[in-house]
């Protein structure tokens, strides 16, 4: 997840600005962090499926190169490495999680301001994602919530773009921010993650319990998928499983793995059906 908000970029190509060409070297020189001027690795976490007991994704989360948060790296994007950081993110997330043999998809943030042309932004993860085998409908791609998308309809396109392509998209971080229904009813995505703030103590809140049970309803109707994040009780998972959430993300199953395949604690899937 990102936490803080980046630089905003204008739709059209800045003067002198070329978008990478998507060829293999471009792949190459972005796992390396070239022209980026700071290093940064990944750690990846588990989002489990309740029902069949099994991971249903990692999602890759943005760390130091010696495992810092994602602050120590965020804070170093500025708008002149923007683009570049957002094309690092993508191919490095896919090359680790090809080199750690993860067979299920990945979830990728991604800077919709920084995409100039999505049909041309979008090169270099085809790219990525040919040279480490992954299948394009195995990429999701998360926008958080809090993410301040000044142009609705260009950030629209980026979607119908990514969608024609067969990715699958997500908001994160649902219910952190104000904009989380328009988002929903503008643009649909494939998954929404409900915010680790209101899925704390839902057990035992009431006002918590009628939130997540009117989103899953509403994703229900719309046919968007829930994940709940930030799971770190039995009592918080057994509430929302009894409220038809399935896909979960949390402590209670997994912490986050730098560089590493993450083990799933298999009591964390409780005595939940099969």
């Amino acid at each position: 997840m990102y936490t803080q908000h980046l630089p905003h970029a204008n739709p059209a190509f800045p003067m002198g600005f070329m978008p990478l060409a998507g060829t293999r070297q471009d792949c190459e020189d972005c796992a390396r962090g070239e022209r980026l001027g700071f290093q940064f690795e990944y750690a990846y976490q588990p989002i489990v499926d309740l029902h069949t007991r099994t991971v249903f994704a990692h999602e890759a989360l943005v760390r130091g190169p010696a495992g810092e948060g994602a602050f120590s790296v965020l804070s170093q994007v500025t708008e002149a490495n923007r683009y570049r950081f957002d094309q690092a993110c993508r191919v490095k997330a896919l090359k680790g999680a090809s080199e750690l043999g993860m067979a299920v998809p990945v979830s990728i943030n991604f800077l919709p301001n920084a995409i100039y042309k999505p049909e041309l932004c979008i090169r270099t993860t085809l790219e990525a994602a040919r040279v480490h085998g992954f299948l394009v409908e195995n990429i999701i791609f998360e926008v958080t919530e809090g993410e301040r998308i000044k142009d609705g309809p260009w950030f629209a396109e980026i979607l119908r773009e990514y969608r024609r392509l067969g990715f699958r998209t997500a908001i994160d971080d649902f219910g952190a921010g104000y904009a989380g229904m328009k988002l929903l009813a503008d643009f649909q995505p494939d998954l929404i993650k409900i915010d680790m703030d209101i899925i704390r103590n839902v057990d035992t809140n009431r006002a918590r319990q009628v939130i997540v049970r009117n989103l899953v309803r509403l994703c229900e109707d719309m046919g968007i998928d829930v994940v709940a994040e930030g799971i770190e009780t039995p009592a918080e998972r057994d509430f929302l499983h009894d409220t038809g959430i399935r896909l979960m993300q949390g402590y209670l199953f997994a912490r986050p793995a730098f560089r590493a395949m993450a083990q799933v604690d298999a009591a964390g899937f409780g005595a939940a059906p099969g």
